[in-house]
């Protein structure tokens, strides 16, 4: 059956408390913490004598996705995954999520099925509880707010702040492929706008149009810092770009940073589309937002248990003199600027 003969269920015919009834059945408890779910006026965790990491996102389309090449399942995914980031973020494990969304006429009960499915692998990828969120209707467009909680990690939660004078500063994974693969389905966007017959090939750009579509949270670090005894002096994630995730921690700290250009974790992926879009790596790397890996501080004479991953790459050191450079390949210093992503 062609999609024109497909019927659809419009929302008005089932109502707010149908509607939740129906996105949330599939939804298993499996985390001890969670004593009530779904289903009353609030839900009911119990952390006994554990601190709670709670984090808020919240994801508005046309300003930080577009449905014309996002689909709705990759939505639901992302949306919960930029919310456990968080929690890793404070070097914690998240447990439970609410979901709450705002809906225009234009989508149906179907369309919201397919969101929820993301969201329901997502929740199983990760051991996560789905036990609460609201929805309503919306004037214009699709509005997620995602709330995830959690807990520390056995070593206990890093802030931002606590950065010392010579230690390390690490990043996990590789930088900018979110970045580009966001410019790459653009410029499809726009060549099907001109040609709507085209047949986008993004063969080329797999990897990284998968690290813009459907990111991962980085907890298998956490589950590293816990096995190799390694507590961050201060943690953030990737979700404004490295320049501007440094500054942070350099200011929250006191401190200041050197950045090493050629240390930075950049693929070759990453690179060669770089050059396709004339772009710089460097600067795609500082300040493309959107990754969702971990930036941290850890101290000196963990050195050796950080090589054990190669995953990790040693970019930089904290400094005490408040200047935040970027030292290039030739050995100048550049003041490091916040070029990532803008909320307003």
């Amino acid at each position: 059956m062609g999609e024109k003969d497909q019927k659809f269920t419009s929302l008005d015919q089932i109502g707010e408390f149908g509607l939740i009834d129906i996105l949330t059945q599939d939804f298993d408890t499996i985390n001890d913490s969670t004593i009530l779910s779904v289903g009353d006026d609030a839900a009911v965790v119990d952390y006994k004598k554990e601190k709670t990491l709670i984090s808020t996102d919240m994801l508005v389309e046309g300003v930080h996705f577009d449905l014309s090449y996002f689909p709705l399942k990759h939505l639901g995914y992302k949306s919960i995954v930029s919310s456990i980031s968080d929690i890793c973020a404070m070097n914690g494990v998240c447990n439970q999520v609410t979901v709450s969304i705002a809906v225009s006429n234009r989508f149906n009960l179907e369309s919201l099925k397919e969101l929820y499915s993301g969201i329901k692998v997502a929740c199983k990828n990760y051991n996560v509880d789905l036990i609460g969120g609201d929805t309503t209707s919306s004037n214009k467009g699709l509005i997620i707010s995602v709330t995830a909680i959690g807990t520390p990690s056995k070593n206990g939660f890093v802030p931002r702040s606590g950065a010392n004078k010579n230690d390390l500063i690490v990043v996990t994974g590789s930088l900018g492929g979110a970045y580009l693969g966001l410019q790459v389905l653009e410029r499809e966007k726009q060549v099907f706008l001109v040609n709507p017959e085209s047949k986008p090939d993004l063969s080329s750009y797999k990897n990284l149009v998968h690290k813009q579509l459907r990111p991962e949270a980085r907890q298998d670090i956490i589950k590293f810092f816990e096995d190799s005894d390694i507590k961050p002096t201060s943690m953030i994630d990737i979700s404004d770009g490295l320049s501007s995730e440094i500054i942070h921690i350099c200011k929250n700290s006191n401190k200041g940073c050197s950045i090493y250009e050629d240390k930075l974790p950049i693929d070759n992926d990453t690179i060669e589309t770089c050059k396709e879009f004339n772009l710089e790596s460097t600067t795609i790397a500082l300040s493309g937002g959107e990754e969702y890996e971990l930036l941290f501080t850890v101290k000196p004479d963990k050195l050796k248990d950080l090589e054990k991953n190669q995953d990790l790459s040693i970019i930089g050191h904290i400094n005490s003199n408040k200047e935040m450079n970027l030292v290039t390949k030739s050995g100048k210093n550049i003041p490091i600027k916040s070029m990532g992503w803008k909320s307003f």
